[in-house]
């Protein structure tokens, strides 16, 4: 009786997986790179998961009764900086206390970029609009000044839009001193005030021309913001106000010189 032909472990019978696929899966099971390799797969996985998670977590706990626990749930969304947060945190913006509200503000900030859209669209509604004008100064994304500078023709919200472009700073510079020719009388009282709290050099030259502006508010809040700014300048520009036909002006000239008298000439934080 014939017997039958002896098979090598490593030849391929029909139907089986290549060899070479066969050893080389065997290769990577059974070495240590391989494992490793999962392992780290694996962990990145898990890791994802449980920021999904926690987000979610968070998120349900928006509705908690308690307001600290809303605030805590907003504060952490925040950190996260996530962009599934930007929505939730947009709702916490109407929340019915002002505490949660105040923080959802920071959070949006933090989130930054990815909360822009949702907050120029928030501008559409009156009731939270004051809201999303103040997270939006809080975002260095070159998309949130031209909407801001529009919110100065705002009687009602002018003052939200003055801080958020003071709280953005520097990049808020060129746009107000840009503003300081606009048509409209009160943008550019709104530009004044802010470039004097902004205190940056670069408005020295274009506040001191409002100096000779025909409307008296205007000349007294450039004289303000010069002070403000304390450069050497905006100190002999003002004295010719000394004689100006307001007596507003006038005496808040003679107030702010004999203030500079009494203390060194300081530098604009940014000259």
């Amino acid at each position: 009786m014939e017997q039958e032909p002896k098979h090598s472990p490593l030849s391929q019978q029909a139907g089986d997986e290549p060899i070479a696929d066969v050893v080389a899966d065997q290769t990577q099971a059974d070495s240590p790179a391989g494992d490793a390799l999962t392992v780290g797969q694996n962990t990145v996985a898990l890791e994802e998961e449980q920021v999904k998670d926690e987000i979610d977590i968070q998120i349900d706990l928006l509705n908690d009764p308690e307001w600290v626990v809303r605030r805590e749930a907003v504060i952490t969304l925040g950190e996260m900086g996530d962009e599934r947060c930007v929505e939730p945190l947009a709702r916490a913006l109407r929340d019915g206390d002002w505490q949660v509200r105040e923080v959802a503000i920071e959070a949006m900030g933090q989130v930054g970029s990815p909360a822009v859209e949702t907050l120029l669209k928030l501008l559409r509604d009156w009731e939270v609009r004051k809201y999303a004008i103040a997270a939006l100064g809080k975002i260095r994304d070159e998309r949130v000044l031209d909407p801001l500078m529009l919110q100065l023709r705002n009687d009602e919200f002018k003052d939200d839009a003055i801080d958020a472009l003071v709280a953005l700073g520097e990049p808020s510079v060129e746009r107000l001193i840009g503003a300081l020719r606009d048509k409209d009388e009160n943008v550019r009282k709104c530009a004044v005030l802010a470039l004097g709290r902004i205190k940056s050099s670069e408005a020295i030259d274009p506040l001191i021309e409002l100096l000779g502006d025909k409307d008296w508010f205007t000349r007294l809040t450039a004289a303000a913001a010069l002070e403000s700014i304390g450069d050497e300048r905006g100190r002999e520009a003002i004295k010719p106000l000394l004689k100006d036909p307001d007596m507003v002006v006038k005496m808040r000239v003679e107030r702010i010189l004999a203030k500079w008298k009494k203390q060194p000439i300081s530098q604009p934080a940014n000259a």
